[in-house]
């Protein structure tokens, strides 16, 4: 069994079905098959890259913003922004979400709705999906 990094270095690609939610609503565990690659030049805004964490966790999530040094990232389903992710942790970008055995299409007007009021409206977001954690931990107890 090899390592992702070993995979894209091997083939170019990964191909798998993630684990986790913080992706939601686009990615959903157990449902999609996701198409990584690696990575052709420093990525943009919107992009969503796999990465490892220096605690060697693999992550997914979107790029909220593309700084000099480094990106700040955010997974869909999460609202808190992670500060410090370099190129250096970058080992690939995700190119396709497989979906029914269908591709989503990253260019299309739903995809780029979706993005835009997803991403782009990320306070009123943070703020529905804190009320929602705090909801789910109060009717747990």
């Amino acid at each position: 069994m090899s390592t992702f990094e070993e995979e894209i270095e091997r083939s170019g690609k990964l191909i798998y079905t993630n684990v986790g939610n913080s992706m939601m609503p686009l990615i959903k565990q157990g449902r999609d098959l996701l198409i990584i690659e690696k990575p052709q030049g420093r990525l943009k805004k919107y992009d969503i890259p796999l990465y490892k964490r220096d605690s060697g966790q693999y992550v997914l999530h979107r790029i909220m913003k593309v700084r000099r040094n480094d990106y700040v990232i955010c997974g869909d389903n999460r609202y808190w922004k992670e500060y410090g992710i370099t190129d250096k942790h970058i080992i690939g970008v995700l190119t396709s979400v497989v979906r029914n055995g269908k591709k989503i299409d990253f260019g299309s007007f739903g995809y780029r709705l979706y993005v835009f009021l997803w991403c782009g409206l990320f306070p009123v977001r943070a703020f529905i999906l804190r009320i929602l954690h705090v909801i789910r931990k109060v009717t747990k107890c």
